[in-house]
């Protein structure tokens, strides 16, 4: 399929913080040609026909239930379109991908078994697996005559992976590892027939391995009761004496850390599209039940207050959707590259993943919390209905609350971000340096005010400003720790501020981008109107949010004249102008209550 990308100046990983980026090199999904439509009407038909007509059974895991609903999204190819033809996928590229994850996402706890079957259940064997064991079990479990689950998490190791106990010994003739441990929160494990299992040679190499359900010694745990996500498959696993063939071995011997954390880059970008799929449903159930609900002789979708809730959960949704795809286009055009100059499907699927690795921790976050915020939401618009388990408020807000804790929790993401970040920067992979000594040469000159003009010429400043603001709280945190008078790595508090200011940095210029594209694009100046309130609105509210990020680090590691002079900086570098948020929330508000649903 000749699939719609943008093709332009590729910035590189990481590379958003210190470049300004360019309109006609973004892709935005108002982009996605009519075959790409088609296969979203493909995604939807089968969430109405198979998923939201059948959700109580797969809520109350009938047996037997999620697995034909993986057979059935495998008869329709949507379970291999991100793998090679070669083993019966469909090879379609990032943006598509993204598109069937993103329309996905309102399907609930089965987005789980989903994102274990085609991620984290395959990904493994597709990167690090040899020809033998991709040909024996990817095709099988493309078209789901297998199912995976991931066994990564135990007892006492979680986000410490290599803390992990389960160990494996090879036996006297050779032949076999013998596994001996446990894993918890393993999903899909109750109709799983092969683990992805991670274990320590000999107690010290950490290693994966692939694991047959049938293997004797292998046991389940109950059912886990979960607060959420009661329709996906929970449990613990153990194994006993767990004879594993020496050739079911993954990857290399002590490697297994880089199948960990390779599997988890693109899972994290998976988890914000469908994340961001099942936000914007939520947004049009709350629209709904706010245009029938009756109060005071008229719907509560007339009232300021829950207008402003209708907009506020739109806002977020539009900013995060606008960095996702501008990142999945940026691995798309990574991948294709890397598949010019000859390396394989699969190496070019992980080292583009692995190149926006910090994109995607970020996104993580971002598609996350802004599901989170937009549930909430809708639970408050329902009022009580929506404590209710009648309606679908109260499950939405369960599911949604298990996001910021797997794939990394989005602490874990945010301090993964900034020191992914700073070791390409001691790499040389990535300049952080000239730029950020730049900002601390503007700071100690007499402030030059550059003025741009044009059209949002106000947020293309501010872009500027918000990127120099992060580099110089960086910068300085940076620099300190140089000279031994910071150590980073005990101060995760300012690790933070510095990644909420880069993804705020993030999702701004992106949605700025998207933003100048639609007005290209369209010709319907009312809905660029929308738009407009949109940019305007986030713009303010970021601005504030950098400030006070960069406030509570820099007074947590600065001082005196040195402290005094960031902080006139700062001030310097977050100075959008004020605009009528309200009026801009009325905008957005009033165009999706009168079209009964998320429309943007």
């Amino acid at each position: 399929m000749e699939a719609t990308m943008v093709k332009g100046q590729v910035l590189r990983g990481g590379e958003f913080i210190i470049k300004d980026a360019q309109v006609e090199d973004t892709f935005i999904p108002e982009e996605l040609n009519e075959e790409q439509g088609m296969i979203r009407d493909t995604v939807r038909d089968f969430l109405e026909q198979d998923i939201f007509a059948d959700y109580e059974a797969i809520e109350q895991q009938q047996e037997g239930v999620a697995v034909q609903k993986l057979r059935k999204m495998a008869e329709l190819g949507l379970l291999g379109s991100h793998m090679p033809e070669v083993y019966g996928g469909l090879e379609l590229d990032t943006n598509t991908n993204t598109l069937i994850c993103d329309t996905l996402g309102p399907a609930g706890a089965f987005t789980v078994t989903f994102a274990v079957q085609t991620g984290i259940g395959m990904l493994p064997i597709l990167y690090f697996g040899n020809e033998a064991q991709k040909e024996k079990y990817l095709t099988r479990l493309i078209s789901a005559e297998l199912v995976a689950a991931y066994c990564l998490t135990e007892p006492g190791s979680g986000s410490d992976a290599l803390a992990a106990k389960t160990r494996a010994d090879l036996s006297e003739d050779g032949k076999y590892y013998i596994l001996n441990g446990q894993k918890m929160w393993i999903s899909n494990a109750g109709f799983a027939d092969i683990f992805i299992v991670f274990a320590k040679i000999e107690g010290a190499h950490f290693t994966g391995f692939i694991v047959e359900r049938d293997s004797e010694g292998l046991t389940l745990g109950a059912e886990e009761k979960k607060l959420g996500i009661k329709g996906s498959s929970t449990r613990q696993v153990f194994f006993e004496n767990v004879k594993v063939p020496v050739e079911n071995v993954l990857g290399e011997i002590g490697k297994g850390h880089l199948i960990a954390f390779n599997a988890l880059n693109i899972g994290r970008f998976k988890l914000c599209a469908l994340s961001n799929g099942g936000a914007k449903e939520s947004i049009s159930i709350g629209i709904r039940y706010a245009n029938e609900r009756i109060q005071f002789k008229q719907p509560i979708s007339n009232f300021g207050a829950i207008r402003h809730k209708i907009a506020e959960q739109a806002i977020r949704v539009f900013a995060t959707e606008s960095a996702m795809y501008r990142v999945s286009n940026l691995i798309e055009l990574k991948n294709q590259s890397l598949k010019e100059k000859g390396i394989s499907f699969a190496e070019a699927k992980l080292m583009s993943a692995e190149e926006y690795a910090i994109e995607c921790a970020l996104l993580k976050v971002a598609g996350s919390e802004t599901l989170d915020f937009v549930v909430d939401e809708t639970v408050q618009i329902h009022g009580g209905m929506g404590y209710s388990e009648e309606g679908t408020a109260a499950r939405a807000y369960r599911d949604a609350r298990i996001n910021r804790i797997y794939e990394g929790t989005n602490e874990i993401n945010r301090l993964l971000s900034v020191d992914m970040m700073l070791r390409r920067a001691m790499k040389g992979d990535l300049d952080i340096v000239g730029p950020a000594w730049n900002v601390q040469k503007e700071l100690a000159s007499m402030p030059m005010m550059e003025q741009l003009s044009g059209a949002y010429a106000a947020e293309k400043q501010a872009i500027k400003n918000f990127k120099k603001a992060f580099l110089m709280v960086a910068g300085a945190a940076a620099k300190l720790q140089m000279d031994g008078q910071l150590n980073l790595k005990e101060e995760q508090e300012v690790v933070m501020n510095i990644a909420d200011i880069m993804l705020d940095v993030l999702l701004a210029e992106s949605l700025l981008l998207r933003v100048e594209k639609l007005a290209d694009l369209l010709d319907k100046p009312a809905q660029q109107e929308v738009y407009d309130a949109i940019l305007r609105v986030f713009f303010t509210d970021a601005n504030d949010r950098i400030h006070k990020n960069a406030t509570d680090a820099l007074v947590s590691f600065a001082q005196g004249d040195l402290l005094r002079t960031l902080l006139m900086g700062l001030k310097r570098f977050t100075k959008y102008p004020p605009t009528n948020v309200k009026q801009d929330r009325r905008t957005i508000a009033a165009v999706m209550v009168e079209a009964n649903e998320y429309c943007l």
